[in-house]
């Protein structure tokens, strides 16, 4: 079964070897299997928020294309795009606006943060604080409920973003829904293996700390100054390096060797080797991966136009998609084509159109719960926690899937067991036999009426 991905990529600065086993890397090798279909896109109307220099913005768009398609990224295979080149995401970014709550917002990580530290500086609140930054995550909800990507991969930081965009999705199929899911709800997608470098002074690789080895910037001598300029501890060559497997540059050779190579660069450090040797041999390492790529990099970059058919393209093909869906969006709200006005609903066919539906949400402790309700909107059921909401939608996928919903719920007054599982789902509170038959019943009905519309 083919699977749909969307990866996001920022376009502010010059990327790094960091970004390269932290990000570049592992997703060019995920497009490569053959059951995914993966979009690539660069977030230019992100940058927007960071970045106020067109001219390194329009450096960077172009410097971030060729160094994803010098590592390997095949056009063909996937979908290589430019945010803003679909002028459909942003219209779908404004309609989700008009349906997110503000509260929602409020939430965000990255919005609370600079609220904090203004409050920390005895600033106002807001001081500084743009609404591209306090809108973030409806447009990242945009770039990926436009696609029906099921998976994203993200960073753990970015998780709250993925929530988000499930909550904003299910509260629109909710007003505009017509009893139908109008998006795929993503899942978060964090690959605990993926490696986080040490930059030159043995913190987190990062342009914010200036720590940075670069990957094609400055060609194979600016490479060979940034090795040399690790810093390591003041041990001569010939003392043994006993806590090899927690220095910098093992750290790095591990991320570009085989196993058996690494076990022996490990080795030598513990037998004595100098650092400067070690620089020596992490060099010829880093250059035997990535001088191939740096010459199709330096390639593409004095190409420009041959980059830029390319995203044009790949936009092409995001648009074959995009359009005729924001069409169906378009029309959900009100905004279709056409000037006829729609024919006003009798008292039976708005009754007809109410159904018994699921609705996720989450708790103040950071857990996930779900309750269906009724047509009417009265809650039959309401879940115990769980630990992330992909846990939750699996229960509410099994609870659905049951042919037999009268077979599947297990009475046990004063409250009701689905499938007899310990409360995995639980029934409103009852206080009598009689009430907690009347309220099985009441899910039972709710059950076979989402079971028909199936």
């Amino acid at each position: 079964m083919t699977s749909r991905i969307l990866t996001g990529i920022t376009t502010s600065g010059t990327p790094h070897l960091g970004n390269y086993v932290g990000a570049i890397r592992p997703a060019v090798q995920a497009s490569q299997r053959g059951n995914l279909d993966a979009f690539y896109f660069m977030a230019d109307f992100h940058a927007l928020i960071k970045c106020g220099d067109p001219a390194r913005l329009q450096r960077s768009r172009l410097e971030i294309a060729a160094t994803w398609l010098a590592a390997g990224l095949d056009p063909a295979r996937v979908t290589f795009y430019r945010q803003s080149d679909i002028p459909e995401i942003p219209e779908l970014s404004w309609i989700l606006t008009c349906v997110t709550p503000k509260g929602l917002m409020n939430r965000a990580h990255a919005y609370k943060a600079s609220v904090d530290q203004n409050l920390a500086s005895q600033e106002d609140p807001d001081a500084g604080i743009t609404m591209g930054l306090f809108s973030y995550p409806v447009l990242m909800a945009a770039d990926i409920l436009m696609f029906n990507a099921l998976h994203v991969p993200v960073g753990r930081d970015q998780i709250q973003h993925i929530e988000m965009a499930r909550d904003i999705a299910q509260r629109f199929s909710h007003l505009y829904g017509n009893g139908k899911e109008r998006f795929v709800l993503p899942e978060a997608l964090v690959d605990e293996s993926v490696a986080t470098l040490p930059g030159l002074d043995g913190r987190k690789m990062s342009k914010s700390y200036n720590n940075t080895i670069p990957l094609f910037e400055g060609g194979a001598k600016a490479l060979k100054d940034a090795i040399g300029r690790i810093v390591t501890d003041s041990r001569a060559p010939g003392e043994p390096k006993t806590d090899a497997a927690q220095s910098h540059l093992y750290i790095l050779f591990r991320s570009f060797a085989s196993e058996q190579a690494s076990d022996t660069f490990k080795a030598d450090l513990i037998a004595g080797m100098g650092w400067g040797d070690a620089k020596k041999v992490l060099l010829d390492l880093l250059e035997t991966d990535i001088a191939p790529m740096r010459e199709r990099y330096e390639s593409l970059i004095a190409r420009p136009d041959d980059i830029e058919d390319i995203l044009q393209d790949g936009a092409r093909k995001a648009r074959r998609i995009a359009t005729p869906f924001l069409a169906e969006i378009r029309e959900a709200i009100g905004l279709g084509k056409g000037m006829k006005p729609a024919a006003k609903e009798g008292k039976a066919a708005k009754k007809a159109a109410k159904a018994p539906r699921f609705v996720s949400f989450r708790e103040q402790d950071g857990s996930f719960k779900f309750r269906l309700l009724s047509a009417d909107g009265k809650t039959l059921l309401t879940s115990a926690a769980f630990a992330d909401a992909q846990a939750a939608g699996q229960m509410i996928a099994r609870i659905r899937a049951c042919a037999a919903p009268d077979q599947c719920l297990v009475a046990s007054a004063p409250q009701l067991n689905w499938m007899d599982e310990g409360r995995i789902a639980a029934s409103a509170e009852a206080v009598s036999e009689e009430q907690a038959q009347q309220a099985r019943q009441a899910i039972v009905d709710a059950l076979r009426a989402l079971n028909a519309q199936s």
